[in-house]
C-alpha cells in the first residue's frame, strides 16, 4: 500500500463514519457496510474498524470477531488485539495473542513491548515479565524508550521498585515519561520517601508529575495536608491534579472539602463525577450521591462504569428499589457496558431492595462470575431468610468446582447466621480449615459468634472466643453483647461493657444498649445509672435516620429534625397511627 494510502482512505465516507462513531449499534452498522462494499478486504479500513471497537467501544468479543475476518493482520492490527487484552480483566490474554503472533513469524515492535510488559503488570507476571525484557534485549530494543519506560511500570507494577529502578538509572536518554514512570513507581509501591527524593530530582516536572505525588500523599498515605500542599504549590493546576485532590479528601472521608473544589471547577470529566459519587457512598451519603448522579445525567454527561457502580451501591444503601430499576434500564437503553463489576453491583442492589427474582435473572444470565459475585448472591439470599437458598448456591460452586475463598465461606456464614442455620454454620466452618485448608480469619469467628449469639448458644460463643488463636476486637464483643440483650443475659452484658471500656470501644451505642437490657429485665437502677453516667460524660448518640423511596424519590427523616417541609403532615399521621394502635388494644 502507498504511504498516500490512508490519506485516501480516509476520505471514504465510511471510515469518516467511523472516526464519528460513539457507540456499538454504529459501529455494527458500519461493519455491515464495509463487508458489503468490500472495502473490509483492505488492511487499513480493517485496522481503523478494529482500532475504533478497541479504543472507543471496548468490546473484547466484537474485537475478535473482526480480528478473525482479517486474512493477513499487520503489526498494526496484532498490537491492536494485544492493547485489547491487556486493558481487559484477564491480561494474561495479552501474552498468550502474543506467543501466538511469534510462533505465526509476526515478530513485535516497539509499539508491541510495551503493550506486552503493561499486561505482564496487570497480572503481576514478574518471571514473564523478565522473559519479555530478554527478548527486548535480544532484538534490539533495549534501549528504546517506549521499551524502557514499559519495563520501568511493569517492575512497579509487580512490587520490585528496585528493579525498575535499574532500568531507570541504567537509561541516558530519559524523558519526562520515564521520570513520571519511576516517580508513580515509588507511589504505588508506597514508598513516599523516595518518591519525594526523585520528585526534587527531577529536572522538569509538569502537572502529571505534581498529580502523583498528590495521589501518593492523599490517597495512598492518607496525609491530605501533605498533598494539599502539593496541590497549592502547582504552578497549574488541570482536571487531572484537581480530581487527585478530590479523591484523597474523599478517601479519608473529608468529603465536604472534596465537594469544595469540585464545586469550583470550571470543567469537570466523567472522572470528577465519579470520583464524588463514590466518596458520597463510601461514606454513607447515598442520598446526595443519587443527586450528583442525576445531576451528571443532566449536564449530558456520559457515566463510567465507577459512576454507575456507585449510584447503583447508593440504591442498595437505600434501599431504593425503583430509582435502581430506572438506572439498570438507563444502562441498557444506552448501551454502557455492563460487565461483572456491574452487574454484580445490580444482583447485590436487586438482593438488598428484596427482589430476588431480578436478582437471580441477572446471576443466572452472567456471562461469568467471579468470587465477589458469588459471595454477594449467598449473602443476599441469606439476609433474605433464604437460607437454604444460600447453601445450595454454595453447594453449586463445590459442584462446579469453582475455587474457593475466605470471602465465600465468610458469605456463607453471615448467610447461616441470617437464616439461624447453627448446626450447617458450624459444618461450614470446620470445612474451611479441614477441606479447604483456609484459615478462618477475625470476621469468619466474628460470623459464628454472631449465629451462635443469635442461636442463645452464648456459653459456646464464650468458648470459641477463648480459644481464638488472635485476640478478639471491638467488633466481636459488640455482637455478642447484642446477643445478650436478645437473651436478656445481664451478667454477661455487663463483662461485655468492661472489655469494650478496655478496648476503648465504649461508645454511646454500647451503654444505650446496656441500659436497655436493663429496662428489659426491670433492672430500673441499672438503667439510671447508665444514662447517668453517658449524660456526665456528654456523650452523643449517634442520630436516628431512616429512609423511604415514594414515587422514586427518596425521603429522608431524621429523628429530632423539624425543618421538614411536610412536618406537620407526618405529624398527623403519626398521631393517627399512635390511636390506631390504642384502640387495636
Amino acid at each position: 500500500m502507498s504511504q498516500s494510502s490512508p490519506k485516501l482512505q480516509l476520505k471514504n465516507p465510511l471510515l469518516f463514519l467511523l472516526q464519528k462513531s460513539q457507540t456499538l449499534l454504529q459501529v455494527l452498522q458500519i461493519h455491515a457496510q464495509l463487508i458489503t462494499t468490500n472495502l473490509f478486504s483492505n488492511a487499513f479500513a480493517a485496522s481503523r474498524l478494529l482500532d475504533t471497537i478497541v479504543s472507543k467501544i471496548y468490546n473484547v468479543n466484537h474485537a475478535e470477531l473482526v480480528f478473525a475476518q482479517i486474512h493477513q493482520p499487520n503489526s498494526f492490527i496484532c498490537n491492536t488485539m494485544v492493547k485489547c487484552y491487556t486493558k481487559s480483566s484477564t491480561p494474561e490474554r495479552a501474552l498468550r495473542f502474543y506467543a501466538e503472533m511469534r510462533r505465526k513469524g509476526l515478530l513485535g515492535d516497539n509499539y508491541t513491548y510495551p503493550l506486552v510488559l503493561k499486561a505482564c503488570g496487570a497480572m503481576c507476571g514478574l518471571l514473564e515479565g523478565k522473559l519479555v525484557q530478554g527478548e527486548t534485549m535480544k532484538r534490539g530494543f533495549g534501549s528504546d524508550v517506549f521499551v524502557v519506560n514499559g519495563l520501568i511500570s511493569m517492575y512497579c507494577r509487580c512490587g520490585e521498585p528496585d528493579y525498575a529502578r535499574v532500568a531507570f538509572d541504567g537509561f541516558s536518554e530519559k524523558d519526562l515519561v520515564s521520570w513520571n514512570s519511576m516517580l508513580a513507581g515509588y507511589v504505588g509501591c508506597e514508598e513516599m520517601e523516595k518518591a519525594q527524593n526523585l520528585f526534587d530530582e527531577m529536572p522538569e516536572r509538569d502537572v502529571v508529575s505534581w498529580s502523583i505525588m498528590i495521589d501518593g500523599y492523599g490517597k495512598k498515605m492518607g496525609d491530605v495536608k501533605r498533598a494539599r500542599a502539593f496541590f497549592d504549590g502547582m504552578p497549574t493546576k488541570d482536571v487531572v491534579s484537581r480530581n487527585s485532590m478530590i479523591d484523597g479528601y474523599a478517601k479519608v472521608g473529608e468529603v465536604e472539602a472534596a465537594r469544595e473544589i469540585f464545586d469550583k471547577m470550571l470543567q469537570k470529566n466523567v472522572i470528577s463525577w465519579s470520583i464524588m459519587i463514590d466518596g458520597y457512598v463510601r461514606h454513607g451519603d447515598s442520598k446526595e450521591a443519587l443527586n450528583l448522579f442525576r445531576q451528571m445525567l443532566c449536564q449530558g454527561i456520559k457515566p463510567d462504569r465507577v459512576s454507575v457502580v456507585g449510584a447503583v451501591s447508593a440504591c442498595s444503601q437505600l434501599g431504593a428499589l425503583d430509582q435502581g430499576r430506572w438506572i439498570h434500564l438507563y444502562m441498557k437503553r444506552n448501551r454502557l457496558l455492563l460487565d461483572i463489576v456491574v452487574q454484580t453491583a445490580l444482583v447485590d442492589m436487586y438482593l438488598k431492595c428484596g427482589s430476588l427474582d431480578e436478582a437471580c435473572r441477572i446471576f443466572n444470565c452472567m456471562p461469568e462470575r467471579n468470587v465477589v459475585t458469588w459471595s454477594v448472591m449467598i449473602v443476599g439470599l441469606g439476609m433474605n431468610g433464604y437460607g437454604k437458598k444460600a447453601l445450595e448456591c454454595f453447594a453449586r460452586m463445590e459442584k462446579e468446582r469453582i475455587p474457593m475463598d475466605d470471602l465465600i465461606f465468610l458469605g456463607v456464614l453471615m448467610a447461616c447466621s441470617h437464616a439461624n442455620l447453627v448446626t450447617e454454620g458450624l459444618r461450614i466452618f470446620n470445612r474451611m480449615r479441614d477441606a479447604y485448608r483456609l484459615e478462618p480469619k477475625l470476621e469468619h469467628y466474628g460470623c459464628l459468634i454472631d449465629l451462635l449469639g443469635r442461636a442463645g448458644q452464648l456459653d459456646e460463643a464464650q468458648n470459641i472466643i477463648q480459644s481464638m488463636p488472635m485476640k478478639p476486637n471491638a467488633v466481636l464483643w459488640g455482637s455478642l453483647l447484642l446477643a445478650c440483650r436478645i437473651h436478656r443475659n445481664v451478667d454477661l452484658a455487663e463483662i461485655l461493657v468492661e472489655r469494650l471500656a478496655e478496648l476503648k470501644a465504649d461508645d454511646s451505642g454500647v451503654y444505650v444498649l446496656m441500659s436497655n437490657i436493663y429496662a428489659d429485665v426491670g433492672m430500673w437502677e441499672g438503667m439510671i445509672k447508665i444514662r447517668k453516667l453517658v449524660k456526665e460524660r456528654k456523650m452523643k448518640k449517634e442520630t436516628g435516620r431512616s429512609v423511604i423511596e415514594v414515587d422514586g424519590n427518596v425521603e429522608e427523616f431524621i429523628s429530632g429534625e423539624r425543618s421538614h417541609i411536610l412536618r406537620e403532615e407526618i405529624e398527623l399521621v403519626i398521631w393517627s397511627l399512635a390511636n390506631m394502635s390504642i384502640l387495636a388494644g
